[in-house]
């Protein structure tokens, strides 16, 4: 795909933002966890999101779209535990499937992902997450594996505070026998939506949104609506490119709090 913008013309106007990509990608690996339907609002429909319900539907589930942003969610009791190679080199986001698989179906055997080149990104803090729950995991001729063995909830310390790694963890001990605490814990947006929704269907996390999360194990997940968070990162590119334009744009459907970092900076350079 080849794109030419021609630039030079102030930006106005109003544009309404779509819900969070990285948000809308683990919310509908988590819903895997309930054992009802899982209605999403406010899910964007591209390349991304589409590959994650293929991934949905390899395993077992069933997707429905409603509207144009209105997603439904049906898991079968007894899913599929293995995703193929063809769709996970496709996203990155496949990965998030190691944590959900984990709680609801115990075994789990993914490729390791693809479909981003943003810098190394290497699954080790994953891996150790599940290794400290009580799952046997091994890596091996490029498919990660995951065998529950003495699986309870106990305290993982995180060297790096990865996104990724916070949402698996705290969706495998989600469905983990006792309390696990996250230490060194990813504290951005999406991690406080993926707790919000894990509590919506039943499960009992705390703290998310700072670097120490708590999450007490259950196996009962209700399902649930629920409403997925604006994308701050398309928001903050639109506030930008306003910006450097001298516009004026108005961008609506946001969360102010999650902009906070992009207005401070916009405000510096005047």
């Amino acid at each position: 795909m080849k794109l030419v913008v021609q630039g030079g013309t102030p930006l106005k106007g109003r544009v309404r933002v779509s819900g969070a990509k990285n948000s809308s990608l683990v919310l509908i690996a988590a819903s895997a966890i309930s054992s009802g339907e899982v209605i999403l609002d406010n899910v964007p429909k591209i390349a991304d999101v589409k590959t994650q319900l293929e991934i949905v539907r390899v395993l077992g589930g069933q997707v429905v779209w409603e509207g144009k942003n209105t997603l439904r969610l049906k898991w079968p009791g007894r899913l599929n535990c293995e995703i193929p190679y063809s769709l996970a080199k496709k996203i990155r986001a496949s990965n998030l499937f190691l944590g959900a698989l984990a709680a609801k179906r115990g075994q789990v055997k993914i490729p390791l992902p693809g479909g981003c080149n943003i810098g190394s990104r290497p699954m080790d803090l994953h891996l150790k997450g599940l290794s400290m729950l009580g799952f046997d995991v091994s890596l091996e001729h490029g498919f990660i594996e995951a065998i529950p063995r003495n699986v309870g909830g106990c305290t993982i310390y995180l060297d790096f505070p990865s996104v990724g790694a916070t949402e698996n963890i705290m969706m495998a001990a989600a469905g983990a026998p006792g309390t696990t605490v996250i230490e060194n814990a990813a504290k951005e947006p999406e991690i406080v939506d993926l707790a919000n929704f894990l509590n919506a269907m039943g499960g009992k996390v705390r703290g998310a949104g700072t670097d120490l999360i708590r999450v007490d194990g259950t196996q009962e997940f209700q399902g649930t609506r629920f409403s997925v968070i604006p994308d701050r990162i398309e928001a903050g590119t639109y506030m930008i490119a306003a910006g450097v334009s001298g516009g004026e744009v108005t961008v609506e459907n946001v969360i102010v709090k999650h902009l906070q970092p992009v207005i401070a900076k916009l405000q510096d350079v005047g």
